[in-house]
């Protein structure tokens, strides 16, 4: 049988790569390798640097283009779906078109596949058509969110304190409400400036990466900085990844 590994290979410095996860790349026969366009060329040299300091020889590149989501349109979630429909035939396609029998091929996830990402959503969906059959394994990798932690030496988690994640889009429409952590992934609007004192931010982007950006510090003092160096990054690379850690600070700790 076909089979396909969704192997998580962390947030972009290459020693992020488990012992697991250079094992798997080692396994694969043939990767699929998504494009993102020239602005994020250096995404995919990163994978492709990895394919070759791991992989097996002989071992096959397949390219495609991923497609575009609509982000005009208000209804969100719907594009969201739609979007993630037309990777989904992409899948299928390597599956069905770039596997000979009893191959194996893998598609490299930047962070962790179980932690937004819609990898395997789409693989999945591939799955319920029941056009082509194949078996899947995954392979857990480390989150922005664990690199973020380990580059602003803090933890995730308090005792007996729950850990909300979340987007930047969700926390603009409902504020972070009785949360006293709250994980936000990718903020194209910054939605924390306008918090008060009691929360203190340690914010990230390109984690892992040598355009690796920090800051922490109570939100009123560092919001105005955030977003200076944030849509100058954006300006200069054309893109950009980031994360933070919202914390509400107590007189009792």
């Amino acid at each position: 049988m076909k089979r396909i590994l969704i192997i998580g290979i962390g947030a972009g410095d290459p020693d992020h790569l488990t012992l697991q996860a250079v094992k798997a790349i080692g396994q694969a026969d043939a990767f699929l390798v998504l494009d993102k366009g020239e602005a994020k060329h250096d995404l995919i040299e990163l994978r492709q640097e990895m394919i070759e300091a791991h992989a097996r020889e002989p071992y096959r590149l397949v390219r495609a283009r991923d497609p575009e989501r609509d982000r005009t349109t208000p209804a969100y979630a719907t594009a969201v779906e739609e979007w993630r429909s037309r990777r989904a035939d992409l899948y299928e396609a390597f599956i069905r078109d770039d596997l000979g029998d009893d191959e194996t091929g893998a598609i490299l996830v930047w962070g962790d596949p179980g932690l937004y990402d819609s990898t395997l959503s789409g693989i999945e969906e591939v799955v319920e058509r029941g056009t082509v059959t194949f078996g899947y394994d995954v392979v857990a990798g480390i989150t922005s969110v664990s690199a973020l932690t380990a580059r602003h030496r803090t933890s995730l988690t308090r005792v007996a304190r729950p850990v909300h994640i979340t987007t930047g889009r969700r926390l603009a429409q409902e504020g972070p409400g009785a949360a006293d952590d709250i994980v936000v992934m990718l903020d194209a609007h910054c939605s924390f400036a306008d918090l008060g004192a009691e929360f203190h931010i340690y914010w990230g982007a390109y984690l892992g990466t040598p355009d690796e950006i920090l800051v922490a510090g109570p939100v009123p003092e560092v919001a105005d900085r955030i977003r200076e160096l944030r849509a100058e990054a954006r300006e200069r690379k054309g893109w950009i990844m980031d994360t933070y850690l919202l914390r509400r600070l107590s007189p009792f700790l």
